[in-house]
């Protein structure tokens, strides 16, 4: 008998953002799967792709660096100390979002014209203009954005995610409806128009739960106040970062516009697909870990952050490994189901199949950045992982350089893969220089363990694909569905088998959690 126990834990929190990531990130290949039968990897898919940038900048620079580093902990502190501090708090940084967001999106709508041109230097000057047009319409999202990330900010404070975690969902069910409903009348512009749909119901669906917090609103900016100015002073770092990330994707989506037309579509779909563990299992159990790590740090109780930190590690690795393992060895029929359809020609799925290997040598790394930044964010330290971002950053820039010469976009799917085994490598020497042991041991037993199951399982999956080519029609969509599944469950079958055979601590976990009896 199986019943869910979910009280208030880091698991129990991540299997609730997990699973609602699940459904956004299934949302999500419905989606990726709409664009490819509609446009294909296509120029007009890449004007699409690259009007997201500037949006995006404004949202990450004004934004994302306050709230996924400082606001938080600081939030956190002051709810223990004095609530009515905490909610002026609120009220500040609520206020000055909104007002900053209006003005530069304004100012932007009409000077964009001057600036388009450096997005993606490659393309030609009507595909300029409409990843100008694009560009002008998505620029509204980031004001409902900024507001609904204010909202996620409490909600995360509060150990409250269920709103906060199908937040996404409802983005995703934005962007579907704008490319039913929108895109057969208006084109690419229906897909724009998706995004500003998708970007209000993602405030929209957290502001009752926010509400029940206790929040009162309040048309107060107080900037002399100590919370506002340390969330102002730990932000800064973080949003340099966060600046050096959106240069790297500039710079991805400079260099793909100089490649073959459809190549930043092909990187975008292969990016999504490789997303969906990382942002099921790393980010899920990262978003739940934080605010016990920052709770931990404030109580001055240093065994409490190991123990959570070390433990979600673990877990975050014996979900993310056997999963790109699967990826790497099934990549080709993931793109055929997911893509394969429409204008999505078989260049575009080889091309796509061919990056997705690549991403999925990182997905690892790629999990397990956001759980490390988040413990330097819990202890009040934004600086470094700021300084080790950039330099991968760098990498990345510079290895796409080089590897995009003899692999095309594949090179840049590679590249990305190398900075973040480099952005991970130091994230974790330096916490260990910082924090002092980690549970070191543990951690280096469960990960050999954990790779050891994963590769015998991917052997045994890679086998019973080559069975099923013969047993099954592969010009098919359900003779390729059939093979993958039946290779995918079988893999997934021995790997926790051997997990219970080898005693591995992470299942353990998850059978308390999903209260399993005999």
């Amino acid at each position: 008998m199986i019943k869910l126990n979910l009280k208030q834990s880091i698991f129990s929190g991540a299997l609730i953002i997990g699973c609602a990531s699940l459904i956004s990130r299934i949302l999500g290949l419905v989606r990726d799967r709409l664009f490819a039968h509609q446009f294909g990897a296509s120029q007009t898919l890449d004007a699409y792709y690259a009007a997201f940038r500037i949006p995006d900048l404004i949202f990450n620079l004004l934004v994302l660096g306050a709230l996924s580093s400082a606001f938080v902990p600081v939030f956190i502190y002051y709810l223990n100390k004095n609530k009515s501090d905490a909610w002026r708090i609120v009220n500040s940084i609520l206020n000055l979002t909104s007002l900053a967001l209006v003005f530069v999106c304004v100012l932007l709508f009409i000077f964009i014209p001057r600036l388009i041109f450096l997005v993606a230097p490659g393309f030609s000057a009507e595909l300029n203009d409409l990843t100008l047009q694009l560009t002008r319409v998505m620029l509204i999202s980031p004001i409902f954005f900024g507001i609904s990330n204010v909202f996620s900010g409490v909600l995360n404070s509060f150990k409250r995610f269920l709103a906060y975690a199908f937040a996404p969902v409802f983005y995703n069910i934005g962007i579907i409806l704008g490319a039913v409903f929108l895109v057969p009348d208006h084109g690419v512009y229906g897909l724009a128009g998706g995004v500003v749909l998708g970007s209000f119901l993602h405030l929209l669906i957290q502001l009752p739960a926010f509400l029940r917090t206790g929040f009162k609103y309040r048309p107060i900016i107080n900037l002399s106040h100590p919370g506002v100015r340390k969330i102002g002073r730990l932000m800064l770092p973080r949003t340099m970062g966060l600046a050096m990330t959106q240069v790297n994707l500039w710079v991805v989506t400079v260099i793909a516009s100089l490649e073959s037309a459809g190549s930043i579509s092909i990187f975008n779909f292969a990016n999504n697909l490789q997303s969906l563990p990382v942002g099921v299992f790393g980010v899920a159990l990262s978003i739940s870990c934080f605010p016990y790590l920052a709770e931990a740090f404030s109580q001055n109780d240093k065994v409490k952050f190991r123990d959570h930190f070390s433990d979600t590690f673990n877990k975050i690795l014996f979900f993310v490994i056997p999963a790109s393992m699967l990826i790497l060895v099934e990549r080709a029929q993931v793109v055929r189901l997911v893509l394969g359809t429409g204008k999505f020609d078989w260049q575009d799925t080889y091309l796509t199949a061919q990056s997705l290997g690549f991403f999925a040598i990182g997905i690892f790394a790629q999990a397990l950045i956001p759980l490390v930044a988040r413990a330097f964010y819990a202890v009040h330290d934004t600086k470094t992982p700021v300084i080790i971002s950039i330099a991968s950053v760098l990498i990345n820039i510079g290895a796409s350089l080089i590897l995009v010469r003899s692999l095309g976009v594949m090179g840049l799917a590679l590249s990305f893969s190398i900075a973040a085994f480099f952005n991970i490598l130091l994230l974790l020497v330096m916490l260990r220089w910082k924090i002092g042991n980690l549970n070191d041991r543990a951690i280096v037993f469960s990960s050999f363990k954990i790779v050891l199951l994963s590769v015998v399982m991917a052997g045994v999956s890679y086998l019973i694909l080559q069975v099923m080519s013969y047993q099954v029609d592969m010009r098919t969509g359900w003779g390729i569905f059939a093979q993958a599944g039946v290779a995918a469950l079988v893999g997934v079958i021995v790997y926790i088998g051997l997990a219970q055979l080898f005693r591995l601590k992470e299942i353990e976990g998850i059978k308390k959690v999903l209260g399993m009896r005999r």
